[in-house]
Formats: structure tokens, sequence, C-alpha cells
């Protein structure tokens, strides 16, 4: 394992995190436990998980797990929660108000069985709480000791932009949390750079795009069996139609597979070894169902990429934007050189 400081911080992390998403509803308390286990001794550090994962369960197995873990174990690991989307059905127990992430948090560090956690991340853009309403909470758990850094998930440039500018000098605001893998590179237009710009270290969630990347799913056959899409064609921004009907895809998945036999690897580890290696990429979350898995995610380590076979995925993966703003014609305008 790998280490670096996530974002503008000292806060040392692992190059890959541990997703909890599947513990609880994909992954039993015992199989979750084990993934913990099989995760810390090959060197991770960094445990992420929120309040709405399977409902609380997710906190739950964890916390369950560290209460049997000795002091010193425990504080070589870096928590990460996150609060935003409901926990209940009442309009208030949703959103980034004051209120509801109070409870949130505190929900939280009950779960998990700590008074503290390290970092504490909002999970998505609230339309409604203005800004500094949130950042302000941010700012009280930090200087009430419940958590250590604040973070960011799923927003925009423009959103990260605002946060990072009215966070600046009240609190460490230290990571953002993105969807990004070879089939989610529209990130790279807006979201990375401005994370680059104001010190946030890139958390991605979904690194093999839902199984996709690890060859999971066939062109000219509907997903059946114990997978995700096998159980739920139409699970999110992975649904099965959505991403087929693209052949930008298949493409990927073809280069996947070339360089997979290249170097006698899985199709999964050669796209998170991809990942690793963007340079605004800190830790990348791995969410598994099994400890095989999560073996074979952590294999990914083993595999060094040339600068040709990261060439050959960057090309393969091209979302090929429209030539203004995020084309060749808008990076031109951009940019500039003294002759």
């Amino acid at each position: 394992m790998k280490y670096t400081t996530l974002g503008r911080s000292g806060l040392a992390v692992s190059s890959f995190a541990l997703g909890t998403m599947t513990f609880g509803a994909e992954t039993d308390a015992e199989q979750a436990h084990a993934q913990l286990d099989q995760y810390t001794e090959a060197g991770g550090t960094m445990l992420e998980t929120a309040d709405v994962y399977s409902g609380g369960q997710s906190e739950e197995i964890v916390g369950e797990w560290l209460r049997g873990q000795s002091v010193v174990a425990r504080d070589r690991l870096v928590i990460a929660g996150k609060g935003r989307f409901p926990v209940g059905v009442d309009p208030r127990d949703s959103g980034t108000s004051r209120r509801h992430l109070r409870r949130a948090l505190d929900g939280t560090l009950r779960r998990l069985g700590v008074d503290h956690i390290d970092l504490y991340q909002v999970h998505s853009w609230d339309p409604i709480t203005p800004l500094d309403e949130t950042l302000g909470f941010l700012e009280f758990a930090v200087q009430s000791g419940k958590i250590s850094y604040a973070g960011l998930s799923n927003f925009l440039g423009w959103q990260i932009a605002q946060a990072a500018s009215a966070a600046c000098g009240r609190f460490p605001l230290i990571s953002m949390q993105p969807q990004y893998n070879l089939l989610a590179r529209e990130v790279e237009w807006e979201i990375l750079p401005a994370c680059e710009a104001n010190g946030l270290g890139v958390l991605p969630w979904s690194p093999l795009g839902g199984g996709w990347l690890a060859g999971k799913y066939s062109q000219h056959q509907r997903p059946s069996g114990a997978t995700r899409l096998g159980e739920d064609p139409q699970r999110g921004v992975e649904a099965y139609d959505l991403r087929s009907a693209q052949a930008r895809t298949w493409r990927v998945l073809e280069a996947l597979q070339g360089l997979a036999d290249v170097h006698s690897q899985s199709m999964s580890r050669i796209a998170l070894a991809w990942l690793s290696a963007q340079p605004a990429v800190s830790s990348v979350i791995l969410g598994a169902r099994t400890t095989e898995q999560l073996a074979d995610n952590l294999g990914s380590l083993d595999v060094a990429l040339t600068a040709v076979d990261l060439a050959t995925l960057n090309t393969a993966s091209d979302p090929e934007p429209s030539a203004w703003p995020y084309g060749e014609a808008g990076r031109d305008q951009r940019s500039r050189v003294l002759d």
C-alpha cells in the first residue's frame, strides 16, 4: 500500500480506501468484518461510510468491528462519514441544514461507537439550505472536536469553488468525493480542476463503474444472476440500457481487455491502476461484495501501467466533448504562451 496526504492537509491516507456501502445490504456482517480485516492487513487505513448506507447498518457493522480492535489498530485508521440524504420521512430529516447535519453526525458517531471521526463530508449540494449555514455547521463540528476535517461529495465545479472560498480560514475543507472512472471522465472538465485549484484531494467512488470495468457485462446478452445489474438492470447511472447503448463503453472494455491480456491481470486491476495514476486522485474508494473481489481489487497495487498503456486507455475512454468549451477550441482559447 502507498500513502499520501489528502488534499492541502497533513492527513495521511492509503492509496485505496475501503467503501462500506455494501455492508448490511449486499454483504452481511461476517463478510464485512472479513473485508475490514483483509483491507487493514494489506495496509489500508481509510474507511468510508455514510448514514444512508443500508439505513445505518453499514455504520453499525463498522462500529462493531472497531470495538474488537486494539487502541493502536484503531488509531491507524482514518474514518470518513457523510450526511445529507433522507434518514426519515420528515422534511427536516434531509438536507444540509444545521439541524439535520447535527443530528446526522451525532447518529453516525453513535452507530460507529466513537466520539470523533477524521473526515465528515457533505454528501451532495442542497439547493434549499444557504451554503453559509452548512459551512457554519462544519466549522462548529471541527471546533467542538467531533471531526478533524470536512469534505464535499457530488458537488459541481462552481459549487466546489463557492464552498472552498467561503470556508477558507474558517476550517480545513480538504476533500471531494465524485464518481470517477474510465466510463465517467466528464469530471475532468470542471470538477477536478476546481478541486486542484482549491487544494481538495479527490476520493473517487464507483471506480469500476458498478462492475462494468470488471468485464462482467456483455454487449449481446442482458445481465442476469448475482451481479448488481443482473439483480437490477436499471440501477442508477450504471444501468445496462444506458451504458450498453454507447459505443464508447465497448471501446473502453476492449482496450481494458487488451491491456489485461498484456499484463496478465484482471480488467478491474487495470482500470483501478489507471484511476490511481490520475494526478488529482488521493485515494480510490473500493466497494466489494466479497473478500475475493476485494483481493482482486487490492491486486492492482502491483500493476504498473506504462505511459503508452495510459494513453491507450485515455484515447479509448475520451468522452469526446464538443469543440467548445471543453474540447480543443475551448482549451486553445484558454491557453496562452509567452513568445
